[in-house]
């Protein structure tokens, strides 16, 4: 089964998997397809995230690019433009993910991706809602149905061998504040992902740079008595103050922190927007993907790599979390994929996009499914609420602004899957 937010991913995740590809396979296909046809939301020019389970062992990926080594500590964190530009770790994501777990070439699980943005695709109908401040090179405006082509995407698709040395790095040099040295010296990391025990099912997010333990503690301190609402804002609290690149939170889980935590002062925590775009695969053996990958703001950084129609991301603008660029280093990361486990084996994986409202989504789709017991397509569909400052807003409908997710989780022989009706796509098997 294969659940995406685009119609067109999801059936590149499934030919994947009929071409005798695994989840790794399928995950990719897809998130190349995604990187086409939400160009607002992802594409290579951003991170990636991920969280595999294969044979009853987990593994997590973190492909997350740095500030460059000579920035000025000093200068303001820029929102959008080339100082706002870190480097993009989701191309050397997927060759990781690739090398290390999948079946088919990475050239074979790109080829639907190169064929869209060649031939072009009608534009979803909530990618159309979100279709804001396009750079050059991509319609100024755009409507649900639209044809959406992006040839120079595709020929860059076509030759990622040179994204980090060649003449696409050099083209994201010549737009951004990156230096060769910065693109040259990436490569994505093999970490252990944060787990906490939560009445029954085992919870799995990534470490720092991400805010993943904001969900873990959120269900911690629900579990211990905290109203989620509580529980969400005091985590999130703690994840800004204490999530940075390389730093380890995991006392933010402790039984002496948690204890302390429970009937504290909830101050207001405010967030910056944000978008992503979030797939989860599960194969015929029980190997399951859960992917994630962003440019953050709508069209990231509002720039391309001259040449290259790769719009890339504007991470740098959450190290206005710390106050300050710190050279090298990674900010605070928004984007994080989930994975739930049972007695040992697969429950399945889930994922909630929106920037800084996954951790508060996360949080509200485990109670669902745990608490509550519903299937992932009526967790999803649960209306959210979302901490805004000293407030919380309250879901009406199905707001964009609240997230959109896809879940699968096993059940007996079968699957069950679910994608947010906030995004256009569907999950199929």
């Amino acid at each position: 089964m294969v659940a995406t937010s685009q119609p067109l991913a999801t059936r590149a995740g499934l030919r994947a998997l009929e071409r005798g590809g695994n989840a790794a396979d399928a995950a990719i296909a897809a998130a190349a397809v995604l990187g086409v046809t939400e160009p607002m939301s992802t594409g290579i020019g951003g991170d990636a995230f991920a969280i595999v389970w294969r044979d009853g062992e987990v593994s997590a990926l973190d492909a997350a690019g740095p500030a460059p080594k000579s920035a000025d500590p000093e200068a303001p964190v820029e929102p959008v433009g080339p100082r706002s530009v870190t480097v993009p770790g989701a191309v050397a994501g997927w060759r990781a993910l690739n090398e290390r777990f999948g079946r088919l070439g990475l050239d074979t699980c790109l080829q639907p991706a190169i064929d869209l943005a060649r031939e072009g695709f009608a534009l979803g109908a909530r990618a159309a809602e979100i279709w804001d401040g396009a750079p050059p090179g991509l319609p100024a405006h755009a409507r649900a149905g639209d044809i959406i082509r992006q040839p120079e995407l595709a020929a860059s698709l076509e030759r990622l061998d040179t994204f980090y040395e060649g003449s696409i790095a050099d083209a994201i040099v010549a737009a951004t504040w990156l230096e060769h040295e910065d693109l040259a010296s990436y490569s994505p990391r093999w970490v252990d992902p944060l787990r906490l025990a939560y009445r029954g099912v085992e919870v799995l997010e990534l470490p720092p740079p991400t805010q993943g333990v904001a969900a873990l503690e959120a269900l911690a301190l629900h579990d211990r008595g905290a109203d989620l609402v509580t529980a969400v804002r005091l985590a999130l609290q703690d994840a800004l103050a204490r999530v940075r690149d390389g730093a380890d939170v995991r006392d933010l889980l402790g039984d002496e922190h948690l204890l302390a935590r429970v009937g504290a002062a909830s101050p207001g925590v405010t967030e910056p927007a944000g978008g992503t775009a979030y797939l989860c695969v599960v194969d015929e053996d029980r190997m399951a993907v859960s992917f994630i990958q962003s440019i953050f703001a709508s069209f990231g950084a509002q720039i391309t790599a001259p040449g290259t129609g790769i719009v890339l991301q504007n991470r740098g603008a959450c190290f206005a979390v710390e106050g300050r660029v710190t050279p090298g280093a990674r900010p605070y990361h928004t984007i994080i994929p989930g994975m739930l486990l049972r007695d040992g084996e697969l429950l399945g994986p889930f994922g909630i996009m929106g920037g800084f409202i996954q951790a508060q989504a996360h949080a509200q789709f485990v109670s669902a499914v745990v608490d509550d017991g519903l299937d992932p397509q009526a967790a999803l569909d649960r209306p959210r609420f979302r901490v805004e400052g000293d407030s919380v807003a309250y879901e009406r409908g199905y707001d964009i602004g609240f997230g959109g997710g896809q879940a699968i989780l096993v059940h007996g022989e079968g699957l069950v899957g679910g994608s947010d009706n906030r995004k256009d796509g569907f999950a199929a098997g």
